[in-house]
């Protein structure tokens, strides 16, 4: 069994400066997306409009990305092995998963899923994998076997697909577009990732006693011991491709900013892997819009 919650290290998610805190129009909404507490803070005469509309594109979403809802496209395609007429919003999202994949050089590999069953399913039994069944959950991760095309995503037999450290990211950023077309200029949303508007500046305080004024960019934490694997507290949810088993990381937490919540969601998960902050900044690096905001010692 697992603990659902995802660490993120920003400490009460906001210091909002005293003229939004004033603002009569600042208008707060809470939900749940992929299992994820989500905030809404909108400054706009509509706002409790605009957050329904927000509100329901999440659920929307969810059915695309979910791994729990039994008829999301997610799952229908982990299920089944194949997705035809898949929606437009995950094949953008496994795009942009592939790019990171080949920039982390494999760090970030969304066909983690097989393995990262069968440790939880062994963890949950109170056992541990043996190196048997490592090696089998193994062999059916890899990239390379992922099929895309605007008419089908296709997998290898045996494989399965989580999005976990790039959906949340992925949602905050059609949330904003969302809002944006409907003349919303000053808002965040959080989705467990953070993704700001134009207008006005949002401080966010960090796990490392930084700060960072977010304007239409994004912040992701990652912590590679926010969410472990039930029995000792101390395996890590992230597992390393290379290795197959939990990261043995040397971060306590890793954040990054980029103009895009799903690329700084996939970077900060990928840089829990890293070797040290050269090795972080140098992944950021190959993104123009992204970089490294905090890096916690573990």
């Amino acid at each position: 069994m697992l603990t659902r919650r995802r660490f993120i290290a920003i400490s009460a998610a906001l210091m909002p400066s005293h003229a939004l805190a004033r603002a009569p129009d600042l208008h707060v909404e809470t939900g749940l997306a992929l299992g994820a507490r989500v905030t809404l803070r909108l400054q706009h005469p509509e706002a409790p409009r605009l957050a329904r509309m927000a509100m329901a594109e999440i659920r929307r979403l969810e059915g695309v990305f979910s791994i729990y809802l039994p008829d999301s496209a997610l799952l229908r395609l982990n299920r089944n092995g194949q997705l035809l007429a898949p929606p437009f919003e995950l094949l953008e999202c496994l795009a942009l998963a592939g790019r990171v994949h080949a920039a982390s050089g494999g760090r970030f590999d969304p066909t983690i899923q097989p393995l990262w069953q069968a440790e939880a399913g062994a963890r949950g039994a109170g056992q541990r994998l043996s190196d048997a069944q490592r090696s089998a959950a193994r062999a059916l991760i890899g990239w390379q076997g992922v099929g895309l095309s605007s008419d089908a995503i296709a997998l290898r037999p045996g494989m399965a697909l989580t999005l976990n450290g790039i959906a949340q990211g992925y949602i905050a950023d059609r949330v904003a577009a969302l809002l944006a077309d409907n003349g919303l200029t000053r808002a965040l949303i959080d989705s467990g990732e953070l993704r700001a508007l134009p207008e006005g500046d949002w401080p966010v305080q960090l796990a490392s006693g930084g700060s960072v004024a977010l304007r239409n960019r994004a912040l992701a934490t990652s912590a590679p011991l926010g969410m472990t694997f039930a029995g000792d507290g101390e395996s890590s949810h992230i597992l390393n491709p290379e290795t197959g088993r939990p990261v043995q990381s040397r971060w306590r937490a890793i954040s990054v900013s980029a103009g895009s919540a799903a690329l700084a969601d996939a970077l900060s998960t990928a840089a829990c892997l890293s070797r040290d902050r050269d090795d972080v900044l140098a992944l950021c690096a190959r993104f123009d819009d992204a970089r490294l905001e905090a890096a916690v010692p573990a």
